[in-house]
This record gives C-alpha cells, structure tokens and sequence, in this order.
C-alpha cells in the first residue's frame, strides 16, 4: 500500500469500559472491545451506554474504537445482529471487526468493516476477495512470515493489521473445532474450552507413552518487540495486542511499552509514518513486558514459514505464566530459601519454579530481606541451584493500580484586551484555535504585575485532557479573577466541543460485486452458518458449501479438529525433513487423560500438520 505518510496504528484489547480508557490514556490509537453479544470472548461483553462513554473518551484523541462482532451467526440470529449494528453505529463505533460475511447483506448503516482473523488471511487471493467485498481492514493470520505479509502487502489496497503480542493459538483462526468436537463448545461462538492448553500423553499406535503429561499444543506467547520495523516494512500498518481478557495491568503495562518502540521509530522515520491518533503519553512506571502474563515469549513464525530459526514455540511443561527469571536457590531449609540473585524482592512476590520432574510449581514471599533471604507461610523442597521466575512483581503491581499514565494535548493560552473587550485564546500543537470574550469596558491600570496571579488562574485546567505549554498573560491591568476563571472555562469546554466534532468517521466501502472467489467449493472450515452467508459466496462464484460444523453433525475420526503450521515432530526434533525423523514413530497420538484421543497427521510438504478427534484405544 504505496503512500507518501503511512498512519500507524497501536491496537489494544479491552475486556471492559475501564481498561478501554486506561488503554486510551495509556498511547492506544484504538481499542477493540465487544458488545453484550455475538463477540469472540463471550466473557468480555459491554453494555452500549459503556462503550458509548469509551468512544466519548477515545474520539478526544481522535482515537478509535472498534467492536468484535466475529462470531458465525445462526439464520434466527441475523436479525438481533443487524440490530445490534444499528446500535452501535448510533453511539459512534468506528468500525465492526466481523467474521460472518452474512452481516454484508444485513440492513446496516455504512459502518466501517474490518475481516477478523478468524476470516483466516494467509494468501493474497484471499485478501483481495475480502477487500473485493468491501473490508476496510484486513487482520492478517498470526502464522504468517514477512515474506508473506509482503506479499499479501503488494496485493491489496486497505491497511493490514497484524499481531504483535500476547496468546497464540495453536489453530489457525477460524479453524479450530476441537472445543465444538469434544466439548460442544464451539470457539467461533465465542465459548472455546481452550482444549490446547491441556495436558496430553504422546503415545504411538500401541499406546505406549512417548512423553508423559505435556502440554504439547500450548504454545508460548508471542513477542515481536524487536521485530517492529521488520513487519512495518512488510507493510503492516496496525499493531494489535491480543487480551481481551487480560486485567488492567496487563493492558496498560503493554501498550504502554509498544507506545514507547513505536513513537521512537516514527520519530525517526522522516515522515514516512505518523501516528494515527494524537496527543502524548507519559507514565509513572517503567513498562516490561517480562512482568506481565507470559508463557514465555517467541517469535512464531515472523522469520520463516518452517517454524522460525529452530526456535521453540511450545511451552509444553506448562500453560502459566513464567515470568521473568530472577536468579537460583543456594540453599533452602524449611520456610526459609537463599537466594541468589541482583533483583530486589518484595514482600508478596509470587515466584515459580520447575522440580526435577519439570514438574512447575510456585508459592508467595512471606517477606523478603536485603539480603535474598525470602521466609514462605509453607516449607518448601527446593533443590540447590533451581532457577526461579517471578510471575507476580508486588511493588510494580501496586504501581500499575494506581494513576499510572496520563495522555495530554499541549495548548498555548493568551489573554488579550482591546476595546473593551477582553478574551482568552487558546490554540493546541494541531492548529486548532479557540476564542471566548467578555466586555470589560474600561479596565484600570494594576498597582503591581499581575502576570503571576492570572497564570494561576488560567492554569486550573483539573480532569481535562489539556495541558498548558505557555501562558501570555496581561501584567500590567488589573482583571477579576471570576471574569478570567470563566473565559478559561468556556474555552476549555469549546475546546473539547471541537475536538469531539473533528473526529472523522471511515465508512464502509462498497462492494464489487463482480468480483470472483478463488475457489468453487467451501469446507466446513469456512464457517458457513446462514443464509445470507451462503448468499454472499454464491453471488461471488461458489459453487458448492459445506455448512459450518456447528450446524451440521459432528464427527469422529475423520474431520479435523485442528488445522495448525505449528508442528509437534518438528516442535521435539523429530521432522521428517530431517535425519532426527525416526526420533518419533511414523503413527503418533495425543491422549488426554486417558480418554480423548487425537490422531496427528504431518502435511510435510506444506509444513502444517492436522489433528483428528477418534475413539479411545
């Protein structure tokens, strides 16, 4: 997408009304959050009257927000979506990230459409068509490499948005039905089970165990921080952080350190990007991103489409959080651990480790000394020389849940007498110019400066989101303070009138409806749920739908629960590719507790593999 100033966007989640601000306040150019329903996160819906007043908030930094409308929608529920629409364009969403494409042949206002990642984009055919049908947005799948985000890039005309941090799952977006198999919980409903995050045997055809109780299909979280200029050259201009069930801290701690990287490569970048939002940050903290949730960080597959640079991707000994490493025990004796380490500990510190057996464990601080010397409530068993993690940072979460951050617009304030008529004007860092009067008549010359007294006054700016970068005062008349206090008040509400009315709205773009899918056939793993989804594909030159698996029935033994480019053969060093291949048997399963089975098939060829669900041995 060749333009002269590119605008770059730092998308943030927001399970509620609160973090959505603090989001906002933090340096977020635009927040997604979902409505009380049909979003991907059943557990992070909002009423309208609060994403109302997040939008008021936001569009005062001409900050955006956006809501999930992504799950697949049944025929009796189309109708309650268009109405919920309808609802959210009159509170002033900027735009609706979705999945369904039967919202295209709702009756909806021009509201601005973005292709969610469960749309499943990892091929430039894919993203023209659902440009083609008028997205405005493409959110691209988190697999892809830069050489493919590039070329996706070439291809298209709308911004591209891609992960930058948080959970991966393990399926490709939108593909994943092994919570519908198993548990009748379909993820494209909002209500995955989170099958990948639970413990599993690996077993041959013999059921013989080849490693006991892994977590072989969690994954590690992901973490471009280093990568940012990388994937803004491949052409991603939105920025997104997955949580949108993250807590408070999670949310400020990483928006705010993603504000930072991304702010210091606009600065330097010449004009070649600007931030799609305006004002400034600053914190009370210094944002690290090793103190908030992780499982561990990796790139993915940003470097390559054949799993990185042998790089690990799994956390296959635990779904929790690892935290950041803080040093090893020299020597433990009941309640009492020695530990050596350079990072201050604190009273209430939550710290983890790893048993022998790899097996994770984790307790709290008691109290901590100077000198490394924690106490527990509980004795523990800790074998000289285990390395500890912190997964809880006492003192920077007690900094995170107060005022953390504050986002300000600078404003230069003059007062000014002529005729008579004193008024107050106010213009801000963009150019935009306020002026308020008040007759005065004549006013008497000041027996001594008033300067001082009336920067005193004008600056009582309280809870705004104004901050003074210089005042021009009138020294030598004589003013009432109650005269100068209410121009100051009226410009100040002028203000903030104007920059609710400069928010400029996207609107959707129209569809072409000459346009041609790059297939004649659709698989249940497109998640065709309704008829006007089905509508959409044939006026586009589908053929043939297979409906979504929620709606037909659900088998076993031949339908893919999982469709994933992450690989566990690879993952252990087994590829096949490789001279390692006979380190695993050709025929290998997942067993979760000795139940559920799952079937691995390797699609070596395209370096992908697949998960089928079949019965218990």
């Amino acid at each position: 997408m060749a333009t002269s100033t590119r605008h770059i966007e730092l998308l943030a989640p927001a399970r509620n009304k609160e973090i959505a601000i603090e989001a906002i306040t933090h340096g977020a150019d635009a927040v997604y959050m979902g409505a009380h329903s049909f979003g991907a996160r059943v557990a992070a819906g909002n009423s309208l009257d609060d994403m109302a007043q997040v939008v008021a908030f936001a569009h005062q930094f001409n900050a955006k927000v956006y809501a999930t409308v992504n799950t697949i929608i049944y025929d009796d529920e189309l109708r309650n979506v268009e109405k919920l629409i309808k609802n959210l364009y009159r509170i002033g969403i900027d735009a609706l990230i979705v999945q369904d494409m039967g919202i295209l042949r709702l009756d909806i206002p021009p509201i601005e459409l973005h292709a969610s990642t469960q749309c499943d984009i990892r091929t430039p055919e894919k993203a023209r068509f659902l440009e083609s049908l008028g997205f405005s947005q493409l959110v691209l799948a988190r697999e892809l490499s830069l050489k493919e985000i590039a070329s996706i890039c070439d291809s298209v005309n709308v911004p591209l948005e891609s992960f930058i941090h948080g959970a991966l799952c393990v399926s490709y977006s939108g593909r994943c039905q092994a919570s519908e198999i198993l548990k009748g919980r379909s993820a494209n409903r909002g209500e995955c089970a989170q099958i990948c995050r639970l413990p599993f045997d690996l077993i041959d055809d013999k059921g013989n165990i080849l490693l006991h109780n892994k977590h072989l299909l969690s994954l590690r979280d992901l973490n471009q921080s280093g990568r940012i200029e990388e994937m803004l050259s491949a052409g991603v201009s939105s920025f997104k952080i997955e949580g949108r069930l993250k807590d408070m801290s999670y949310v400020k701690n990483v928006v705010a350190f993603y504000r930072n990287s991304l702010d210091k490569i606009i600065n330097e970048s010449n004009g070649k990007y600007t931030r799609s939002s305006i004002g400034h940050t600053e914190y009370s903290f210094t944002p690290d991103l090793s103190k908030s949730f992780n499982r561990s960080f990796t790139h993915y597959f940003i470097d390559s489409h054949n799993q990185g640079k042998g790089e690990k991707i799994a956390s296959i000994d635990t779904p929790k959080s690892r935290g950041e490493r803080i040093g090893t025990v020299e020597k433990a004796q009941g309640k009492t651990l020695k530990i050596i380490s350079r990072v201050k500990l604190n009273n209430g510190d939550g710290l983890s480790y790893f048993t022998k057996n790899n097996e994770y464990c984790g307790f709290r601080i008691n109290t901590a000394t100077t000198n490394n010397i924690i106490n527990t409530l509980n004795p523990l068993n800790i074998a000289p020389g285990t390395t500890l993690f912190r997964t809880y940072d006492k003192a920077f979460e007690d900094q995170m849940a107060k005022d953390s951050g504050r986002r300000f617009i600078l404003i230069d304030i003059e007062l000014k007498y002529a005729n008579g008529i004193l008024s107050l004007h106010i213009t801000d860092e963009y150019g935009i110019s306020i002026a308020v009067s008040h007759y005065l008549g004549d006013i008497e010359a000041a027996k001594s400066p008033q300067a001082e007294k009336q920067r005193s006054i004008i600056s009582k700016l309280g809870n705004t989101i104004f901050r003074i970068s210089s005042i021009k005062a009138l020294n030598e008349c004589f003013i009432p303070v109650s005269v100068i206090a209410q121009l100051r008040r009226d410009a100040i509400e002028s203000l903030t009138r104007a920059y609710k009315i400069r928010h400029r709205f996207n609107y959707r773009k129209a569809e072409d409806l000459s346009s041609t899918y790059f297939a004649t056939t659709l698989t249940d793993s497109d998640n065709v749920a309704n008829s006007l989804a089905e509508k959409v594909y044939t006026d586009h030159g589908i053929e043939s739908i297979e409906p979504a698996i929620e709606i037909s029935q659900r088998t076993i033994g031949n339908h893919i629960a999982m469709y994933t480019r992450y690989c566990i053969r690879r993952e252990l060093g087994a590829c096949r590719k490789t001279s390692n291949a006979n380190r695993l048997p050709e025929k290998i399963f997942l067993r979760h507790a000795n139940s559920t089975t799952m079937r691995i098939e390797c699609d070596c060829k395209n370096c992908e593999m697949r998960l089928y669900v079949e019965n218990q041995f």
